[in-house]
């Protein structure tokens, strides 16, 4: 892990997504039950909720943003007083130290998902989350090998409704759409409410 390198001066902030060519695909929104279960007793409730913040203000400006510290901090329950030792500066450095957010010049790259946890991570929560964990991770992968499995028949049509999946339609590109639909808790159709028919092939 890193710490928070650079303070940042002032009372704004930039902020900028961070690319992550895998990450983005297979990661977890800041605001998912995932990220609430399991991350929220790794990085605790306010570096959680910044993230959270962030994510909301990312679906409303996707290159990036401004934000007003003390604004900012006061949204999330904080205090942005002065010095790194105030809690919103310890909420920012943690999203570093975490490899989920890197500083730059003084503004802040930020990941737009969550990775899963790491193996060190899982070992360091408590016995009854490892056990959600593992059984959050198997249901996962059941659930995206029984879209799968779905007929060629709901595959076409569901091309008929929406076009191929990706560039060219591959199975990666499905299995991305079914792990994103999953962890966002989409039951949902082709169209917006059932999964499965776009997840032919995956």
């Amino acid at each position: 892990m890193t710490s928070l390198a650079v303070a940042f001066p002032g009372d704004t902030l930039i902020v900028q997504p961070w690319p992550d060519t895998v990450g983005d695909h297979t990661g977890h929104d800041p605001r998912s039950p995932y990220v609430e279960q399991f991350w929220l007793a790794v990085l605790g409730p306010s570096t959680t909720w910044l993230l959270r913040y962030f994510a909301a203000m990312f679906d409303r400006w996707p290159d990036g943003f401004e934000i007003n510290l003390d604004d900012t901090a006061r949204a999330i329950g904080l205090v942005n007083q002065t010095g790194r030792g105030s809690p919103f500066a310890r909420a920012l450095s943690r999203s570093v130290q975490f490899n989920l957010a890197q500083p730059f010049g003084f503004g802040l790259a930020v990941r737009r998902r969550v990775p899963p946890l790491s193996a060190r991570q899982i070992q360091h929560l408590p016995a009854p989350l490892q056990s959600a964990h593992e059984a959050a991770r198997t249901r996962r992968g059941s659930a995206v090998d029984r879209v799968a499995v779905a007929t060629v028949a709901l595959s076409s049509w569901c091309v008929r409704r929406r076009g191929p999946l990706g560039p060219s339609g591959t199975g990666r590109d499905r299995r991305r759409v079914a792990l994103e639909q999953l962890d966002e808790g989409a039951d949902a159709e082709c169209g917006g409410a059932l999964a499965e028919p776009a997840l032919i092939g995956v």
